[in-house]
């Protein structure tokens, strides 16, 4: 399919509550999960939402292989989830950088619960369940936060951890393996 353009901070689309999909397995939705997965391989992300290329569904992909952007992660598979629920297994938090491709340039410290449980469905329309912890459950609660109109700087709680990369870690700004990495 093709690279969409990622819309940006600003942009009304990703205040909205996305809407839910009703219709699985169609031609429509395999163009925009192929689409989404191009953008996101094509910018080296760790997940990408349907808002983000201006699509107001509750479609959400996610996973992490040997990405040069995430060198000291764990794996996450790759996954298509659509219309998700999460649920909290542990509510004590671990804060942790993120960026977004919706934030170009900027970091912050966001709080994330350790471990979550996620449900919804495939493209297919199989019932997906997982359990998850650290940077995977990180990236689910990034992403379905994009479904639910919230980019990540509305979760900081401190915004003297929120800047641009290059001024917050200067000493890393060529580095693979910086801070900078995290999203």
């Amino acid at each position: 399919m093709a690279v969409q353009q990622v819309i940006r901070m600003g942009h009304p689309l990703l205040t909205k509550v996305a809407s839910p999909v009703e219709q699985f397995n169609t031609h429509e939705l395999d163009a925009l999960v192929q689409d989404m997965f191009d953008t996101m391989a094509a910018l080296n992300g760790a997940g990408l939402a349907a808002p983000q290329i201006a699509v107001s569904k509750r479609v959400v992909i996610f996973g992490v292989e040997a990405n040069p952007r995430y060198p000291e992660v764990e794996a996450v598979p790759m996954t298509v989830l659509i219309n998700p629920q999460i649920s909290v297994l542990d509510s004590s938090e671990e804060v942790d950088w993120e960026g977004c491709l919706s934030v170009p340039g900027l970091r912050g410290l966001v709080p994330r619960n350790r471990k979550i449980h996620y449900s919804g469905y495939d493209q297919r329309g199989q019932a997906l369940e997982r359990t998850a912890d650290g940077f995977h459950a990180r990236v689910v609660q990034h992403e379905v936060d994009h479904i639910d109109g919230i980019l990540y700087p509305q979760r900081i709680r401190d915004m003297r951890s929120f800047g641009f990369e290059s001024e917050l870690f200067p000493e890393l700004e060529n580095s693979d393996s910086s801070p900078m990495a995290r999203e």
